[in-house]
Protein backbone atom coordinates (compact mmCIF):
# COMPACT_ATOMS: atom_id res chain seq x y z
CA UNK A 1 0.00 0.00 0.00
CA UNK A 2 1.09 3.58 -0.63
CA UNK A 3 2.44 5.45 2.37
CA UNK A 4 0.36 8.59 2.96
CA UNK A 5 2.64 11.59 3.40
CA UNK A 6 2.36 15.18 4.64
CA UNK A 7 5.25 17.64 4.42
CA UNK A 8 5.28 20.75 6.60
CA UNK A 9 7.82 23.19 5.19
CA UNK A 10 7.64 21.72 1.69
CA UNK A 11 9.51 24.53 -0.09
CA UNK A 12 12.52 24.63 2.26
CA UNK A 13 15.68 22.59 1.77
CA UNK A 14 14.48 19.58 3.80
CA UNK A 15 10.99 19.64 2.27
CA UNK A 16 12.39 19.91 -1.24
CA UNK A 17 14.76 17.00 -0.59
CA UNK A 18 11.87 14.92 0.73
CA UNK A 19 9.84 15.65 -2.40
CA UNK A 20 12.84 14.72 -4.53
CA UNK A 21 12.94 11.27 -2.94
CA UNK A 22 9.18 10.81 -3.32
CA UNK A 23 9.38 11.89 -6.96
CA UNK A 24 11.77 9.01 -7.65
CA UNK A 25 9.23 6.40 -6.54
CA UNK A 26 5.77 7.95 -6.92
CA UNK A 27 4.01 4.58 -6.73
CA UNK A 28 5.14 4.14 -3.13
CA UNK A 29 3.70 7.39 -1.75
CA UNK A 30 0.49 9.40 -1.69
CA UNK A 31 0.99 13.06 -0.82
CA UNK A 32 -1.86 14.37 1.32
CA UNK A 33 -0.78 17.83 2.54
CA UNK A 34 2.00 20.26 1.72
CA UNK A 35 2.65 23.54 3.51
CA UNK A 36 4.89 26.59 3.17
CA UNK A 37 5.19 29.88 5.00
CA UNK A 38 5.01 32.39 2.14
CA UNK A 39 6.31 30.80 -1.09
CA UNK A 40 3.03 30.58 -2.98
CA UNK A 41 4.46 29.63 -6.36
CA UNK A 42 6.84 27.05 -4.92
CA UNK A 43 4.03 25.49 -2.87
CA UNK A 44 1.56 25.46 -5.76
CA UNK A 45 4.11 23.91 -8.10
CA UNK A 46 5.01 21.18 -5.60
CA UNK A 47 1.35 20.47 -4.86
CA UNK A 48 0.49 20.13 -8.55
CA UNK A 49 3.47 17.92 -9.31
CA UNK A 50 2.82 15.61 -6.35
CA UNK A 51 -1.00 15.66 -6.73
CA UNK A 52 -1.39 16.71 -3.11
CA UNK A 53 -4.90 16.90 -1.70
CA UNK A 54 -4.38 20.17 0.19
CA UNK A 55 -1.83 22.99 0.17
CA UNK A 56 -1.58 25.35 3.15
CA UNK A 57 0.23 28.69 3.17
CA UNK A 58 1.17 29.95 6.61
CA UNK A 59 0.75 33.63 5.74
CA UNK A 60 -3.02 34.23 5.58
CA UNK A 61 -2.49 37.33 3.41
CA UNK A 62 -1.35 35.01 0.61
CA UNK A 63 -4.44 32.81 0.56
CA UNK A 64 -5.98 34.39 -2.54
CA UNK A 65 -2.70 34.08 -4.43
CA UNK A 66 -2.46 30.39 -3.50
CA UNK A 67 -6.05 29.71 -4.49
CA UNK A 68 -5.44 31.37 -7.84
CA UNK A 69 -2.21 29.40 -8.37
CA UNK A 70 -4.09 26.15 -7.73
CA UNK A 71 -7.15 27.02 -9.83
CA UNK A 72 -8.37 24.08 -11.87
CA UNK A 73 -6.12 21.56 -10.10
CA UNK A 74 -8.70 20.22 -7.65
CA UNK A 75 -6.22 20.81 -4.82
CA UNK A 76 -7.72 22.46 -1.75
CA UNK A 77 -6.09 25.73 -0.66
CA UNK A 78 -5.97 26.94 2.94
CA UNK A 79 -4.04 29.51 4.94
CA UNK A 80 -3.07 30.54 8.46
CA UNK A 81 -1.93 28.83 11.64
CA UNK A 82 -5.26 27.13 12.36
CA UNK A 83 -5.21 25.62 8.87
CA UNK A 84 -1.67 24.33 9.47
CA UNK A 85 -2.74 22.65 12.70
CA UNK A 86 -5.84 21.20 11.04
CA UNK A 87 -3.73 19.79 8.19
CA UNK A 88 -1.35 18.25 10.73
CA UNK A 89 -4.28 16.34 12.18
CA UNK A 90 -5.15 14.62 8.91
CA UNK A 91 -5.00 10.85 8.68
CA UNK A 92 -1.54 10.13 7.27
CA UNK A 93 1.12 7.51 7.89
CA UNK A 94 4.14 9.81 7.92
CA UNK A 95 4.66 13.53 8.48
CA UNK A 96 7.77 15.55 7.75
CA UNK A 97 7.96 18.34 10.35
CA UNK A 98 10.33 20.82 8.70
CA UNK A 99 8.84 24.24 9.45
CA UNK A 100 11.71 26.48 10.54
CA UNK A 101 11.67 27.89 14.05
CA UNK A 102 9.19 27.78 16.91
CA UNK A 103 6.41 28.39 14.34
CA UNK A 104 6.47 24.64 13.73
CA UNK A 105 5.57 23.73 17.31
CA UNK A 106 1.76 23.64 17.14
CA UNK A 107 1.59 21.66 13.87
CA UNK A 108 4.18 19.19 15.16
CA UNK A 109 2.26 18.62 18.39
CA UNK A 110 -0.92 18.13 16.32
CA UNK A 111 0.84 15.58 14.10
CA UNK A 112 2.12 13.68 17.14
CA UNK A 113 -1.40 13.58 18.57
CA UNK A 114 -2.58 11.49 15.60
CA UNK A 115 -0.36 8.60 16.66
CA UNK A 116 1.42 8.34 13.29
CA UNK A 117 5.09 8.64 12.43
CA UNK A 118 6.61 12.11 12.64
CA UNK A 119 9.99 12.76 11.03
CA UNK A 120 11.40 15.71 12.96
CA UNK A 121 13.59 18.22 11.14
CA UNK A 122 12.38 21.17 13.21
CA UNK A 123 14.82 21.20 16.11
CA UNK A 124 13.50 24.49 17.54
CA UNK A 125 10.21 22.83 18.52
CA UNK A 126 11.94 20.14 20.54
CA UNK A 127 14.31 22.70 22.06
CA UNK A 128 11.44 24.94 23.18
CA UNK A 129 8.96 22.29 24.28
CA UNK A 130 10.87 19.02 24.51
CA UNK A 131 9.07 17.58 27.53
CA UNK A 132 5.63 18.42 26.13
CA UNK A 133 6.49 16.94 22.74
CA UNK A 134 7.86 13.71 24.17
CA UNK A 135 4.78 13.43 26.40
CA UNK A 136 2.52 13.95 23.36
CA UNK A 137 4.30 11.17 21.48
CA UNK A 138 4.05 8.81 24.44
CA UNK A 139 0.35 9.56 24.99
CA UNK A 140 -0.64 8.85 21.38
CA UNK A 141 1.87 6.11 20.62
CA UNK A 142 3.40 8.20 17.84
CA UNK A 143 6.83 7.33 16.48
CA UNK A 144 9.24 10.27 16.48
CA UNK A 145 12.10 9.82 14.01
CA UNK A 146 14.98 12.32 14.03
CA UNK A 147 15.95 13.75 10.63
CA UNK A 148 18.83 16.06 11.58
CA UNK A 149 21.87 14.21 10.29
CA UNK A 150 23.45 14.04 13.75
CA UNK A 151 20.40 12.71 15.57
CA UNK A 152 19.51 10.36 12.76
CA UNK A 153 23.08 9.03 13.01
CA UNK A 154 22.68 8.44 16.74
CA UNK A 155 19.36 6.69 16.11
CA UNK A 156 21.07 4.39 13.62
CA UNK A 157 23.99 3.72 15.97
CA UNK A 158 21.51 2.71 18.69
CA UNK A 159 19.85 0.09 16.50
CA UNK A 160 20.16 -3.16 18.40
CA UNK A 161 21.62 -1.40 21.43
CA UNK A 162 20.08 -0.30 24.71
CA UNK A 163 20.06 3.30 25.87
CA UNK A 164 21.08 2.20 29.38
CA UNK A 165 24.29 0.72 27.92
CA UNK A 166 25.39 4.05 26.40
CA UNK A 167 28.47 5.60 27.98
CA UNK A 168 28.75 8.61 25.69
CA UNK A 169 27.08 10.26 22.70
CA UNK A 170 29.22 12.46 20.47
CA UNK A 171 27.59 15.01 18.18
CA UNK A 172 29.94 16.01 15.40
CA UNK A 173 30.09 19.58 14.08
CA UNK A 174 31.64 20.86 10.89
CA UNK A 175 32.66 24.03 12.69
CA UNK A 176 30.95 26.14 10.04
CA UNK A 177 32.58 28.57 7.61
CA UNK A 178 34.50 30.46 10.33
CA UNK A 179 36.02 27.52 12.19
CA UNK A 180 39.55 28.91 11.94
CA UNK A 181 38.71 32.62 12.20
CA UNK A 182 39.73 34.61 15.25
CA UNK A 183 36.94 36.29 17.19
CA UNK A 184 38.22 39.68 16.07
CA UNK A 185 38.10 38.60 12.41
CA UNK A 186 34.43 37.62 12.83
CA UNK A 187 33.29 41.14 13.69
CA UNK A 188 32.77 42.15 10.07
CA UNK A 189 31.22 38.91 8.81
CA UNK A 190 28.38 39.55 6.33
CA UNK A 191 25.16 37.55 5.95
CA UNK A 192 26.34 36.33 2.54
CA UNK A 193 29.49 34.90 4.12
CA UNK A 194 27.57 33.35 7.01
CA UNK A 195 25.12 31.43 4.82
CA UNK A 196 27.90 29.95 2.64
CA UNK A 197 28.37 26.66 4.49
CA UNK A 198 31.43 24.69 3.36
CA UNK A 199 29.73 21.27 3.35
CA UNK A 200 25.94 21.44 3.54
CA UNK A 201 23.24 23.09 1.45
CA UNK A 202 20.79 24.57 3.98
CA UNK A 203 18.38 27.45 4.50
CA UNK A 204 19.58 30.87 5.67
CA UNK A 205 18.58 30.55 9.33
CA UNK A 206 20.17 27.17 9.94
CA UNK A 207 23.27 28.24 7.99
CA UNK A 208 23.77 31.24 10.30
CA UNK A 209 23.18 28.98 13.30
CA UNK A 210 25.90 26.69 11.96
CA UNK A 211 28.25 29.67 11.55
CA UNK A 212 27.73 30.75 15.18
CA UNK A 213 27.61 27.07 16.25
CA UNK A 214 24.27 27.74 17.93
CA UNK A 215 22.95 24.98 15.68
CA UNK A 216 25.13 22.49 17.53
CA UNK A 217 23.99 23.91 20.84
CA UNK A 218 20.36 23.43 19.85
CA UNK A 219 21.18 19.90 18.74
CA UNK A 220 22.68 19.22 22.16
CA UNK A 221 19.35 20.14 23.78
CA UNK A 222 17.46 18.12 21.19
CA UNK A 223 19.67 15.07 21.79
CA UNK A 224 19.05 15.29 25.54
CA UNK A 225 15.31 14.81 24.90
CA UNK A 226 15.59 12.16 22.19
CA UNK A 227 18.31 10.11 23.87
CA UNK A 228 17.99 10.55 27.66
CA UNK A 229 21.46 9.50 28.81
CA UNK A 230 22.12 12.72 30.74
CA UNK A 231 23.79 15.92 29.57
CA UNK A 232 27.10 14.86 31.09
CA UNK A 233 27.23 11.99 28.56
CA UNK A 234 26.60 14.14 25.48
CA UNK A 235 29.55 15.95 23.97
CA UNK A 236 30.38 17.92 20.82
CA UNK A 237 33.38 17.26 18.60
CA UNK A 238 34.40 19.39 15.61
CA UNK A 239 34.90 17.27 12.49
CA UNK A 240 35.44 19.55 9.45
CA UNK A 241 34.87 16.91 6.75
CA UNK A 242 31.27 16.16 7.88
CA UNK A 243 31.72 12.47 7.08
CA UNK A 244 31.06 11.03 10.56
CA UNK A 245 27.69 12.43 11.58
CA UNK A 246 27.66 11.23 15.19
CA UNK A 247 29.01 8.45 17.39
CA UNK A 248 27.73 6.32 20.24
CA UNK A 249 30.12 4.76 22.74
CA UNK A 250 28.82 1.88 24.81
CA UNK A 251 29.95 0.96 28.31
CA UNK A 252 32.09 -1.87 26.94
CA UNK A 253 34.01 0.97 25.13
CA UNK A 254 32.85 -0.08 21.69
CA UNK A 255 32.11 3.03 19.63
CA UNK A 256 29.73 2.98 16.67
CA UNK A 257 29.79 5.79 14.11
CA UNK A 258 27.45 6.55 11.24
CA UNK A 259 29.19 7.83 8.10
CA UNK A 260 27.87 9.25 4.87
CA UNK A 261 28.21 12.02 2.32
CA UNK A 262 26.95 15.42 3.54
CA UNK A 263 23.58 15.15 1.78
CA UNK A 264 20.35 15.58 3.75
CA UNK A 265 18.58 13.11 1.47
CA UNK A 266 20.42 10.30 3.28
CA UNK A 267 18.88 10.85 6.76
CA UNK A 268 15.57 11.85 5.15
CA UNK A 269 15.51 8.58 3.19
CA UNK A 270 16.25 6.64 6.37
CA UNK A 271 13.28 8.24 8.12
CA UNK A 272 11.04 8.04 5.06
CA UNK A 273 11.50 4.29 4.60
CA UNK A 274 12.06 3.24 8.23
CA UNK A 275 12.20 0.44 9.25
CA UNK A 276 13.24 -0.47 5.69
CA UNK A 277 15.91 1.11 3.46
CA UNK A 278 15.49 2.72 0.06
CA UNK A 279 17.97 3.70 -2.65
CA UNK A 280 18.98 7.35 -2.96
CA UNK A 281 20.77 9.31 -5.71
CA UNK A 282 23.39 10.46 -3.18
CA UNK A 283 27.10 10.10 -3.80
CA UNK A 284 28.63 6.98 -2.26
CA UNK A 285 31.25 7.61 0.38
CA UNK A 286 34.77 7.48 -1.05
CA UNK A 287 37.13 7.41 1.93
CA UNK A 288 40.20 6.92 -0.26
CA UNK A 289 39.44 10.17 -2.05
CA UNK A 290 38.71 12.00 1.22
CA UNK A 291 42.00 10.70 2.55
CA UNK A 292 41.77 11.93 6.14
CA UNK A 293 39.30 12.62 8.92
CA UNK A 294 40.15 15.42 11.35
CA UNK A 295 38.80 16.17 14.79
CA UNK A 296 39.23 18.98 17.31
CA UNK A 297 37.61 20.19 20.49
CA UNK A 298 35.07 23.01 20.09
CA UNK A 299 36.08 26.51 21.18
CA UNK A 300 33.31 28.05 23.26
CA UNK A 301 35.29 31.27 23.67
CA UNK A 302 35.23 32.08 19.96
CA UNK A 303 31.78 30.43 19.70
CA UNK A 304 29.96 31.27 22.96
CA UNK A 305 26.65 29.89 21.63
CA UNK A 306 27.84 26.42 22.64
CA UNK A 307 28.30 27.51 26.25
CA UNK A 308 24.95 29.31 26.28
CA UNK A 309 23.08 26.30 24.92
CA UNK A 310 24.60 23.85 27.39
CA UNK A 311 23.85 26.23 30.24
CA UNK A 312 20.24 26.54 29.05
CA UNK A 313 19.93 22.76 28.84
CA UNK A 314 21.24 22.41 32.38
CA UNK A 315 18.82 25.07 33.66
CA UNK A 316 15.89 23.35 31.97
CA UNK A 317 12.34 24.63 32.34
CA UNK A 318 11.59 27.53 30.01
CA UNK A 319 15.27 28.47 29.57
CA UNK A 320 15.79 26.56 26.29
CA UNK A 321 12.67 28.22 24.85
CA UNK A 322 14.04 31.63 25.87
CA UNK A 323 17.41 30.80 24.30
CA UNK A 324 15.76 29.73 21.06
CA UNK A 325 13.43 32.73 20.84
CA UNK A 326 16.21 35.24 21.42
CA UNK A 327 18.39 33.48 18.86
CA UNK A 328 15.64 33.48 16.22
CA UNK A 329 15.17 37.23 16.63
CA UNK A 330 18.89 37.96 16.58
CA UNK A 331 19.56 35.77 13.52
CA UNK A 332 16.72 37.42 11.61
CA UNK A 333 18.13 40.86 12.48
CA UNK A 334 21.61 39.81 11.34
CA UNK A 335 20.27 38.52 8.03
CA UNK A 336 18.54 41.89 7.55
CA UNK A 337 21.82 43.70 8.21
CA UNK A 338 20.62 45.36 11.42
CA UNK A 339 23.19 43.84 13.78
CA UNK A 340 26.67 42.33 13.51
CA UNK A 341 27.58 38.65 13.53
CA UNK A 342 29.05 38.72 17.04
CA UNK A 343 25.97 40.53 18.32
CA UNK A 344 23.88 37.37 17.88
CA UNK A 345 25.32 35.45 20.83
CA UNK A 346 25.67 38.65 22.88
CA UNK A 347 21.94 39.37 22.53
CA UNK A 348 21.02 35.80 23.43
CA UNK A 349 23.21 35.90 26.53
CA UNK A 350 21.79 39.26 27.58
CA UNK A 351 18.22 37.92 27.32
CA UNK A 352 19.13 34.80 29.31
CA UNK A 353 20.68 36.96 32.04
CA UNK A 354 17.66 39.25 32.26
CA UNK A 355 14.70 36.88 31.93
CA UNK A 356 13.60 33.58 33.41
CA UNK A 357 10.22 31.88 33.60
CA UNK A 358 8.68 28.99 35.54
CA UNK A 359 8.81 25.53 34.01
CA UNK A 360 6.00 25.44 31.43
CA UNK A 361 3.24 22.89 31.81
CA UNK A 362 1.21 23.89 28.74
CA UNK A 363 1.87 25.14 25.22
CA UNK A 364 0.50 28.60 25.98
CA UNK A 365 3.14 28.98 28.71
CA UNK A 366 5.84 28.08 26.17
CA UNK A 367 4.53 30.71 23.79
CA UNK A 368 4.31 33.29 26.57
CA UNK A 369 7.98 32.76 27.45
CA UNK A 370 8.86 32.80 23.75
CA UNK A 371 7.03 36.11 23.21
CA UNK A 372 8.63 37.77 26.23
CA UNK A 373 12.11 36.67 25.13
CA UNK A 374 11.50 37.98 21.61
CA UNK A 375 10.33 41.33 22.95
CA UNK A 376 13.36 41.62 25.21
CA UNK A 377 15.73 40.72 22.36
CA UNK A 378 14.08 43.43 20.28
CA UNK A 379 14.61 46.00 23.02
CA UNK A 380 18.28 45.08 23.36
CA UNK A 381 18.74 45.44 19.60
CA UNK A 382 17.15 48.87 19.62
CA UNK A 383 19.80 50.04 22.06
CA UNK A 384 22.52 48.53 19.89
CA UNK A 385 21.40 50.35 16.78
CA UNK A 386 20.73 53.79 18.29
Amino acid sequence: MKRRISIFGATGSVGSSTLDLIRRDPQAYEVIALTAHSDVQGLASAARESSARIAVIGDPARYDALREALAGSGIEAAAGEDALVEAAGLDVDWTMAAIVGCAGLRPTIAALATGGTVALANKESLVSAGALMMDAATASGAILLPVDSEHNAIFQCLAGGRIEDVARITLTASGGPFRTRSREDMRDITPAQAVAHPNWSMGAKISVDSATMMNKGLELIEAAHLFPVGLDRIEILVHPQSVIHSMVEYRDRSTLAQLGSPDMRIPIAHALAWPRRIATPCQPLDLARIGRLDFEAPDDVRFPALRLARSAAEAGGATPAILNAANEVAVAAFLEGRIGFLDIAMIVEDVLNRYSAPEPQRLDEIFAADAEARAMAGQIMERLTV
